[in-house]
């Protein structure tokens, strides 16, 4: 494993990292023995960060990374983020926040959160100073160390980095969406903001595993959010049509050098752009997170590699995705 900084806060984080909305739920069944063994072998691999949320099964998964952290002796950063319990689900509710994090605070078994992010709040609040004041106020509470924010959408991303206590902006960034990689690289590099490029396998379409004939269960995602039913839509396959997508995987696996699975592939070709801090993919199975880390340790993907994959974007998924997110 190998690690980069994570902003301006001082840790350096694994290139893998770890995602839990799955181990929460959302994604059809899960059990909780098998995803403290997914976290369990994520920390044997050298994974030192976990990235939660309160709603990811109302708290299962921040509590189940707090039961890692007890576990174990190795330092682990936690991530979760707040905002999504709110109802209505309004700018205005991010002004105060304080109830969510207390419960995050308990769900953590912690005084204080490592990093807070604000899960994909409205385009507004970000136009809303006061909100990223109240944060600074928890920071000087010790309610949290650091912040960040976790986004739908480029703008978002750009307004976001204005504020000059922003630590880390978590953002869709796969082979099948490529847009960050442009001017919001560029500028989070200047402000030494940390990137968590979230969604780092398109909710599984990267893994090169799922067919036409794959079904999902009527609680996976996959499944009852396909056109953006319960939220935004680009959560879930990347945004890109399920058919056009598996064309373009099947274009993607002729690249693959020998023994090197779509998965090590796809999180490879994430870990290519400096800007990156880490990938954070899911793993409800000890099996697939040794995949996944498995591509922390590969060799740099051929120019040529790097090209055909933007090229087989530009055919056929930019039009599909690029300027809506």
């Amino acid at each position: 494993m190998k690690y980069r900084a994570l902003g301006r806060t001082g840790w350096k984080v694994s290139e893998i990292s770890f995602g839990t909305w799955a181990i929460g739920g959302a994604w059809g069944a899960v059990d909780d023995e098998e995803s403290l063994a997914a976290l369990r072998q994520a920390i044997d691999c050298g994974v030192n960060f976990l990235d939660t949320a309160d709603v990811y099964g109302d708290g299962r998964s921040e509590r189940l990374c707090a039961r890692i952290k007890r576990e174990r002796k190795e330092e682990i950063i936690i991530a979760t983020k707040a905002g999504r319990r709110l109802d209505p689900h309004t700018a205005e509710g991010y002004k105060d926040l304080t109830p969510f994090i207390e419960r995050s605070l308990k769900n953590l078994e912690t005084d204080s959160l490592d990093l807070l992010q604000l899960h994909c709040p409205p385009t507004d609040a970000y136009y809303m100073p006061e909100i990223f004041d109240a944060l600074d106020e928890l920071v000087k509470a010790g309610k949290i160390r650091y912040y960040g924010v976790s986004v739908e959408r480029i703008e978002e991303a750009l307004k976001a980095m204005e504020y000059p206590n922003v630590q880390t902006v978590q953002i869709i960034f796969n082979c099948f969406r490529q847009r960050p990689a442009g001017l919001f690289f560029e500028q989070a590099k200047k402000r030494k903001v940390g990137v968590l490029a979230r969604v780092p396998l398109a909710s599984g379409l990267l893994t090169g595993k799922l067919g036409r004939d794959s079904r999902f269960a009527l609680d996976d995602h996959r499944n009852f959010n396909r056109h953006g039913e319960a939220f935004n839509v680009g959560e879930t396959f990347s945004g890109v049509d399920y058919d056009r997508a598996l064309d373009s995987v099947e274009e993607l696996r002729d690249l693959l050098p020998p023994d090197v699975s779509m998965a090590e592939f796809a999180l490879r070709w994430i870990l290519m752009f400096d800007a990156v801090t880490c990938a954070i993919p899911g793993g409800k199975r000890a099996e697939q997170v040794v995949e996944n880390c498995r591509a922390a340790d590969l060799p740099p993907i051929s120019p040529e590699a790097m090209v055909k994959v933007q090229q087989i974007y530009d055919r056929r998924i930019r039009p599909l995705v690029h300027d809506r997110w």
